[in-house]
């Protein structure tokens, strides 16, 4: 496979450890890194300390520059990004794959015009035993999503119903629902969700239980699979990213390694 120009949409935690990882890593596979993000002062940082980069002066010149584009900034982004690859053939890596939950029809699209769309598993285990499992036939998925009070906050679903986040001092069931209900309550954390129910049975058929504690130092997220293929439990205990608590160190990973091996010949796992 011959270098291309990859661009990142978002210069938070994971879409700098993806930048630096290149700079490390990559720079024979990939050609020259295009950024971008709202906040212009976050992409110039990161020119600053990655010097074989570009800016981008909006989302539509990063993706029109590049042959694959990272997105890894918001829901929002990842919708656009999703509307503008298909007709100009560019092949995309989607981060915040609840932006997708409801707008399935976005990956019909990018499926006719034959661009690679990558959906990283992030912060969870056993997508690949999901996606095996769903050929016998899956009866039910359950997520069981654990947090510290404080990365919750700021998410709608907090405001909309008057929980006090601070007044958390035991073992509290924040939510109980559906996907499709918990990535509009938390857009920004509950990502691994959306992954769940595109590799599985759907956003209304995929359940989601959200606790908080004050004695959670991680992000735990269980997951238990119900199929004709037999039973699964999953836990992974998630380490914070070290720039940013609110991410989990594994989702940065995960994503760097989808990256690599989009490049690589050889693939490990479905």
């Amino acid at each position: 496979m011959k270098a291309k120009v990859l661009s990142v949409i978002g210069c938070g935690a994971i879409g700098t450890a993806l930048v630096e990882r290149v700079g490390e890593k990559m720079f024979g596979m990939i050609s020259k890194v295009v950024i971008y993000d709202t906040d212009a002062e976050r992409s110039r940082s990161l020119q600053i300390k990655m010097k074989k980069t570009a800016i981008a002066g909006s989302l539509h010149e990063a993706v029109e520059m590049a042959d694959i584009v990272v997105e890894a900034a918001s829901p929002e982004a990842a919708r656009e990004v999703l509307r503008l690859a298909p007709p100009l053939k560019k092949d995309v890596m989607i981060l915040s794959v609840g932006g997708i939950v409801g707008r399935e029809k976005l990956l019909d699209e990018a499926a006719k015009a034959g661009i690679t769309v990558i959906l990283p598993s992030g912060a969870i285990a056993g997508v690949d035993a999901l996606k095996a499992a769903r050929i016998a036939g899956i009866d039910s998925v359950t997520l069981t999503t654990m947090k510290p009070p404080a990365s919750l906050k700021g998410a709608p679903y907090i405001a909309e119903k008057g929980i006090d986040i601070d007044a958390i001092d035991r073992e509290t069931v924040i939510f109980e629902g559906t996907v499709s209900d918990a990535v509009r309550a938390f857009p920004k954390n509950i990502n691994v969700s959306a992954v769940l129910s595109l590799a599985g049975i759907g956003p209304e058929r995929t359940k989601v239980r959200i606790i908080s504690s004050p004695e959670y130092l991680r992000n735990i997220h269980e997951i238990r699979v119900e199929s004709k293929a037999g039973t699964f439990t999953f836990r992974t205990e998630n380490v914070p990213f070290p720039s940013n608590p609110k991410t989990s160190y594994l989702a940065a990973l995960s994503a760097i390694t989808a990256l690599e091996e989009y490049f690589s010949p050889v693939r490990i796992g479905t």
